[in-house]
């Protein structure tokens, strides 16, 4: 039996919303060969393996595809190594060492955009229009769809869907963020789903910083 953490990343003011995440902090104690058919199980958008708490080595896995880097599973785990009282400065997924920062309440990581998997973003004309959203378009397996819902204070409404990796909809998407945020060269507040909330900003020499708020649902054995 290995310990699951359950968590919800990039939660609003007050906690409510987020993406859920699980999380096993001793990834070792979960074979390699059952880590896929775990996650799968589990149904989260994203399912992590921590294999070196003290390095912060770690593996995540959709449903159906591993991934180098993803940006609420990293937001999440570095905030749940904090809370269990051994934070970290960096995270080492495969993509390559990540940073991090703890900023009050909100837990934010920086990484190179290009490490992010692909997704193809679309800007739309209005929020309403982004909400109207019955799938993404036709032909579409990673994409993020966005509005500006106020250009000026760098608000923006956003959706995204991403079904080749069997995730309909995900509900907040980090490193959709990591490659908006890049693109637009501005700090940006990212409303998506049903009620989360992404803080991001540029950085120096390309790389870019994402953030939120991070909530423990519960603790079992799996």
């Amino acid at each position: 039996m290995a310990t699951l953490h359950l968590l919800r990343v990039f939660c609003a003011p007050g906690g409510s919303g987020g993406n859920p995440l699980g999380v096993f902090l001793d990834g070792r104690q979960v074979a390699e060969a059952q880590r896929q058919a775990v996650a799968a199980e589990l149904g989260f958008a994203e399912t992590v393996f921590v294999d070196d708490r003290e390095r912060g080595e770690l593996r995540i896995l959709t449903p159906e595809v591993e991934l180098q880097l993803a940006g609420h599973p990293l937001v999440g785990t570095a905030w749940l190594l904090a809370h269990v009282g051994t934070p970290v400065d960096a995270l080492r997924p495969p993509a390559g060492e990540v940073g991090v920062r703890y900023d009050g309440e909100l837990t934010r990581v920086s990484a190179r955009p290009e490490w992010a998997p692909h997704f193809d973003l679309v800007q739309l004309h209005s929020p309403q229009e982004v909400d109207a959203l019955a799938g993404p378009p036709e032909g579409m397996g990673w994409v993020g769809l966005w509005a500006w819902a106020d250009e000026s204070a760098g608000l923006i409404r956003e959706r995204v869907f991403v079904p080749e990796a069997g995730i309909p909809e995900d509900e907040a998407t980090g490193a959709v963020a990591m490659l908006l945020v890049a693109q637009l060269r501005r700090e940006i507040e990212i409303h998506q789903g049903e009620g989360s909330e992404i803080y991001a900003r540029p950085l120096d020499d390309g790389w870019v910083q994402i953030g939120g708020r991070v909530v423990l649902d519960d603790v079992r054995e799996h």
